[in-house]
């Protein structure tokens, strides 16, 4: 049985260095959840230092390539459907599994509060929408949820060309970094959701810059090329080594909350490769498992922690393996491979509307017929 649906993905007609650019986001998500899940849970982490220099390493560029890719899309959305069915979309397929799964975590996590190393109330359920990020990886869905909602709408009703986003958009970044420097330990307390939405907006407005070029035929020749991949390795290996470094002795946001400048490098670099190493997969076709896991990837964000929480609580309190070495790699697996399954038996068992309000008519469809076939 295809457990993951992976060849109606790979027969998909979308842009497949999209899923794999995605892919490579969400791995390295899920790796740095890992990571802190373990840490908080009181794993000695620290006897593999290596564990903890791959965290920050991968880190400054995972979340920047999420807004980047998104952003890709939104003028050829537009131009197709109009501005409100493009808002009622984000409702459906953002907004909507955001609230569903991040209600599904926090009740699970007051359940088991005796298991888990969350601390979370009932006001949790509001913070949702109003602070996200102390419902852990919520807020990125609230964050590409509202960018999305304010930049259409000032696309559409306030006739705001790129340039004027990308101005609006380093304004609030800029901000947002006077805001850290004056109030270094209250910016998150004062601005709540706003927060990200100042972060990332700027990212959200490049990847609309961008679309035109990325999305024509030239792109997948220029960025799958060697002449400029490997300059691009060089200068991400040498950026990612100063930031890390920076990050281990001052602290693990420093530079993104202190050095605004140096985190739009570093976020920008590593974005760029990422990219080319897309277009270089799909090129290939080679390692087509990483286009299912970015094919996937809203599904596997919504379920990733529950998933390795789970699986965390079984392994250490019932089988007692507290092995880092043992931990990390199965956890991170499951943490990726489980909520790809989910999904896949939901829609079997038709409950798509656990993870969108859109019916998703051509998944569904192409499992009714492959039942079809095989019963025959």
């Amino acid at each position: 049985m295809d457990f993951f649906n992976s060849k109606y993905i790979l027969s998909n007609k979308r842009y497949g260095w999209i899923d794999y650019d995605r892919g490579i986001s969400i791995i390295l998500v899920t790796y740095r959840h890992c990571f802190e899940g373990l840490l908080r849970s009181g794993i000695k982490l620290e006897d593999y230092p290596f564990i903890a220099y791959i965290n920050t390493f991968f880190f400054g560029f995972r979340m920047p390539l999420f807004f980047i890719a998104s952003g890709i899309f939104i003028s050829r959305s537009i131009a197709k459907r109009g501005l409100s069915p493009y808002l009622g979309n984000r409702v459906k397929t953002i907004l909507y599994p955001m609230l569903v799964w991040g209600c599904i975590q926090l009740s699970l996590q007051l359940v088991m509060s005796d298991y888990t190393n969350s601390d979370m109330s009932f006001r949790n359920y509001l913070d949702l929408i109003i602070y996200p990020r102390v419902n852990g990886q919520f807020w990125y869905l609230n964050a590409l949820f509202f960018v999305g909602v304010i930049y259409s709408s000032l696309k559409v009703l306030a006739k705001f060309k790129v340039a004027h986003q990308l101005a609006l958009g380093l304004a609030l970044y800029f901000t947002l970094a006077y805001l850290r420097y004056l109030r270094p330990e209250q910016t998150e307390a004062d601005l709540g959701a706003l927060m990200d939405i100042m972060q990332y907006y700027l990212f959200f407005a490049i990847g609309d810059l961008i679309s035109g070029f990325l999305l024509s035929e030239k792109a997948a020749k220029l960025f799958s090329s060697a002449k400029l991949l490997l300059p691009l390795i060089v200068a991400f290996i040498v950026i990612q080594y100063f930031f890390t470094d920076i990050n281990h002795r001052f602290g693990d946001y420093h530079v993104e909350r202190s050095m605004p400048l140096f985190f739009l490098l570093v976020a920008l670099v590593g974005c760029t490769l990422s990219i080319c190493v897309s277009f270089a997969l799909k090129k290939r076709g080679s390692a087509q498992w990483l286009r299912v896991v970015g094919y996937n990837s809203v599904h596997i964000y919504c379920l990733q922690i529950i998933a390795m929480s789970l699986l965390r609580i079984v392994m250490t309190k019932f089988l007692h393996i507290e092995h880092p070495l043992i931990l990390m790699p199965v956890i991170l697996a499951f943490g990726l491979i489980a909520p790809m399954i989910f999904y896949n038996i939901c829609l079997r068992l038709n409950l798509w509307w656990l993870f969108t309000l859109k019916r998703p008519d051509e998944e569904i469809e192409y499992l009714k017929n492959k039942s079809i076939v095989n019963s025959q």
